[in-house]
């Protein structure tokens, strides 16, 4: 298998439900991307958790972390919520790649999106397609893709004001 793919739930897999104006995490939709787009590379899909990442736990990115270092698959994408998607690139990094970490080979790239992949206007297939590049050409560690760029876990900050991913020291939007 040249990727593995693990979902954690997040905006990207979200339906919209009009009579109550609320999301809901539902199944994952990088499978059926994929397919449409025609990829062709060898992946699996894998459920590992449907949640939104406000929701997630230490425990859970520990299982997000346990699951990438025992796939047997050296490159890894996973689908999460945008909120706390550094938090858990993070937990990622210091779990597979640390000194002595768990999975020092592995390539693993998080991505997600600002809108659902359900609406038409979503940036979920662009980066999903992005991430799918980076994960096959990043050498081994722990990356975030998202609004056409990479960035490591410790170079990275979600601007909610301006609803992007930028490094820290990104100069303000005029």
């Amino acid at each position: 298998m040249a990727v593995q793919i693990l979902t954690a739930g997040g905006t990207i897999d979200k339906l919209y439900f009009d009579a109550r104006s609320e999301y809901e995490v539902g199944e994952p939709q990088i499978g059926k991307i994929l397919r449409e787009a025609g990829v062709t590379v060898d992946y699996d899909v894998e459920v590992v958790l449907q949640k939104d990442s406000l929701d997630l736990t230490d425990a859970d990115r520990r299982r997000l972390a346990e699951r990438a270092a025992r796939t047997g698959a050296r490159q890894v994408l996973i689908t999460h919520g945008t909120d706390t998607m550094v938090r858990t690139a993070r937990t990622l990094e210091d779990a597979l790649h640390s000194e002595g970490g768990a999975a020092p080979d592995k390539t693993v790239v998080l991505v997600g999106s600002l809108s659902p992949a359900r609406f038409k206007s979503s940036d979920a297939v662009f980066n999903i397609g992005f991430a799918t590049a980076a994960v096959q050409t990043l050498p081994p560690g722990v990356y975030l893709a998202m609004n056409g760029q990479v960035f490591r876990p410790g170079d990275v900050r979600k601007n909610h004001e301006a609803n992007r991913f930028e490094r820290p020291d990104a100069p303000e939007e005029r």
